[in-house]
């Protein structure tokens, strides 16, 4: 389930947070401190994460980096004070999806979180389908990888032909079979179904 997940020692602030996303049919959950929400962090969590710059003990930044190192791709929104608004904008360029400043403004923390939950679920969609096209690349013969690799170079059936000394026919056949195995109409589409992924 995609959800926002508060992490924030300020207990007004994670109520006022999860009652302002429960009024607007976003689901939340809430923890008091980046040590509780690294406990219970599971790489299958969706959404994004709403995290305090500044914490008791381990820090938003802090946690931050400890989530990268476990892989987790959920957006992050940092929550900062204006003291603390250079180490948002380095923890941007560190990967962070946005922050925003205290006191925060309703509407614009609404739509950044909308903005952050609609990263997580096109990541997850894409990878879902990288995943199922790599499925589908081994059910390809080498000869139609050796074709699919002249389709995505841009490569014309005569030349593909030519290429690899088969009847331009040949090819075309080779071509539709692709197309099938990998439920796609264009070469377009198989460049982008394949795009993060190697052809073997």
């Amino acid at each position: 389930m995609s959800i926002a997940h508060l992490v924030d020692d300020d207990d007004a602030i994670r109520d006022a947070l999860a009652w302002l996303l429960h009024s607007h049919g976003i689901a939340s959950r809430a923890w008091p401190s980046a040590e509780a929400f690294l406990a219970d962090y599971d790489g299958a969590m969706q959404g994004c994460v709403i995290l305090d710059i500044r914490m008791h003990a381990m820090s938003g930044p802090e946690l931050f980096e400890h989530l990268k190192t476990r892989g987790c791709c959920m957006p992050v929104i940092f929550l900062t004070g204006h003291g603390d608004v250079p180490q948002a904008v380095q923890s941007i360029k560190g990967g962070a999806y946005n922050f925003l400043e205290k006191p925060f403004n309703e509407t614009e923390l609404l739509e950044c979180v909308v903005g952050a939950l609609r990263v997580d679920s096109e990541r997850r969609q894409q990878g879902a389908l990288r995943a199922s096209a790599a499925e589908r690349v081994k059910l390809l013969t080498s000869r139609e990888q050796e074709v699919m690799e002249g389709i995505l170079a841009g490569k014309y059936n005569k030349v593909i032909a030519a290429e690899l000394n088969i009847a331009m026919r040949t090819v075309e056949v080779h071509r539709a079979r692709i197309f099938e195995k990998m439920g796609v109409k264009s070469a377009v589409e198989l460049a982008q179904i394949l795009a993060a992924e190697p052809l073997a």
